[in-house]
């Protein structure tokens, strides 16, 4: 192992300190850690020279350096390129309907809003529930089985009766099995897109009063 004057360690500690506190740039770093390498070359041992792998491991540290900075100079240019896409994504879904996370349909004109169910994992049957603002159940529907994912229904706004259900708003509530067991489930509800909002951490969908802003990984199907 080579050894190194203690006095130009310091003096090459004290530059590098000094530089550090003013400035943390890669560029910065490679210039010391280079003339720190130089200044160990001089002064090194003629007897004890320093061997072909330390000086190869010492490169390979710059190099390291150098790979580091082209790393994020490409991550930078990604995340950019990311943020675009989703913003022109999001501007593309103004005034498209999109399921979110959510237990409302609203009935108004002898329709129905759309509603979803979302499934981590296949069911062996699926019922579906549907009551008014008092909690009195106005419909049922038996969908059978049904695979793992999101899955989308129309209600046809009419009761166990057959007459058309009052305009207002109603709650969907979901019971999955598989062998016997209950499955966690998620109920989507309908929504209109009607703006973009961009903001430092990605762009938001506006869904109006009711449901306010979602980003784009809230959005479980686009209908």
């Amino acid at each position: 192992m080579s050894t190194i004057d203690t006095s130009v360690v310091n003096a090459m500690n004290g530059t590098a300190s000094a530089t550090q506190s003013t400035s943390s740039s890669a560029d910065d770093l490679r210039e010391n850690f280079m003339t720190l390498l130089i200044a160990q070359l001089q002064n090194q041992d003629p007897l004890k020279p320093m061997e072909n792998a330390e000086l190869t491991s010492q490169l390979a540290q710059i190099n390291t350096l150098n790979g580091i900075e082209e790393l994020n100079a490409t991550l930078e240019g990604i995340t950019g390129q990311i943020g675009e896409t989703q913003a022109l994504q999001a501007a593309a879904l103004v005034g498209r309907g999109v399921l979110v996370s959510g237990s409302q349909v609203l009935v108004g004109s002898e329709e129905a809003t759309p509603f979803g169910i979302e499934l981590d994992q296949a069911a062996d049957s699926v019922k579906v529930t549907l009551a008014d603002s008092s909690g009195t159940v106005v419909r049922q529907f038996d969908l059978g089985a049904l695979d793992a994912g999101v899955h989308s229904f129309n209600w046809d706004a009419l009761l166990e009766d057959g007459s058309v259900a009052p305009d207002g708003a109603y709650k969907v509530t979901v019971e999955a099995l598989a062998e016997g067991e209950r499955l966690s489930t998620t109920t989507l509800s309908y929504a209109l897109v009607s703006g973009v909002t961009r903001t430092d951490s990605g762009p938001l969908l506006d869904l109006g009063a009711l449901r306010g802003q979602v980003s784009l990984r809230d959005v479980r199907q686009i209908l």
